[in-house]
C-alpha cells in the first residue's frame, strides 16, 4: 500500500511539473508579459516565496486570457514588493487585455519610471497608443523597445514590422474598413502559424530579461 501510494504521488507530482512546463512553454511565446520573477527575489523567506508563486500565477492567468484574476494576484505582488517593474508592466497587459487604455498606460508609464531601460513596458505603451488611436506616439514607443533590445531579440522583427505599418498608414491614412478587417484576418493567421522562435536562428533567452526586456 505504501508503495502504491508513493507511485501515486510521484506520479501526481509528474503532471504537475508536465502541466506548469507546458504553461511556461507556451507562455514563452508571448512577447510581452514578464513571465519570470526577477533574480532578486529568489532569496527565499515567506515574502519572497509568496511573491514567487503570486507573480507565477499571474503570468499564466495572462495567458489564459484571465486579467481579473491575474490583477489580484499582481495585487497581492505590490503589497509585498511596490516597486517592482515587473509587476507594473504586467499589471498594464492585464489592463490592457481589460480594454482600460489609461490604467494600463499609467502602470506602463510607472514601470519605466521605476527602471527606465523595462523593453516590454516600452512595447505595452506602443499597444495602448495604437489602440488610441496616436501613432507617433506608438512609433516613438516602439522605437524606444528596439533600441533597449539585447542582442538576437527574437522580437525585434515583429516590432519592425509594426513600425513600417504604422509608418505606412500614417502616410497614406486610414483604410477603408473592409481592407482593414482583411489585413487584421491575416495578422492573426500568421499569428497562428509563426512564433518568433520559430523565424529566429538564435534561441531566445531563457528565464526573464530585466532590461531590455523582449516585447
Amino acid at each position: 500500500m505504501g508503495r502504491l501510494s508513493d507511485a501515486l504521488v510521484s506520479a501526481g507530482s509528474l503532471l504537475v511539473v508536465a502541466a506548469v512546463l507546458g504553461v511556461l512553454v507556451v507562455l514563452a511565446r508571448q512577447p510581452a508579459l514578464q513571465q519570470f520573477m526577477p533574480a532578486q527575489i529568489h532569496r527565499g523567506g515567506a515574502v519572497n516565496d509568496e511573491l514567487t508563486v503570486r507573480f507565477q500565477q499571474a503570468a499564466m492567468m495572462l495567458h489564459a486570457g484571465r486579467y481579473d484574476h491575474a490583477l489580484a494576484a499582481l495585487h497581492r505582488v505590490l503589497e509585498l514588493s511596490p516597486r517592482l517593474p515587473e509587476a507594473h508592466v504586467n499589471i498594464g497587459y492585464a489592463l490592457l487585455g481589460l480594454g482600460k487604455l489609461e490604467a494600463a498606460r499609467g502602470f506602463f508609464l510607472s514601470a519605466i519610471d521605476l527602471r527606465p531601460y523595462q523593453g516590454n513596458a516600452y512595447w505595452g505603451l506602443a499597444q495602448v497608443y495604437e489602440q488610441q488611436g496616436d501613432l507617433p506616439a506608438a512609433l516613438g514607443a516602439m522605437r524606444t523597445y528596439i533600441h533597449l533590445a539585447p542582442p538576437n531579440d527574437p522580437y525585434v522583427r515583429r516590432a519592425r514590422s509594426a513600425l513600417w505599418e504604422w509608418e505606412q498608414q500614417l502616410q497614406r491614412g486610414p483604410l477603408p474598413e473592409a481592407e482593414q478587417r482583411f489585413l487584421d484576418q491575416g495578422a492573426r493567421q500568421w499569428e497562428d502559424r509563426n512564433s518568433p522562435q520559430l523565424d529566429s536562428a538564435d534561441p531566445p533567452p531563457s528565464g526573464m530579461t530585466d532590461a531590455p526586456l523582449q516585447p
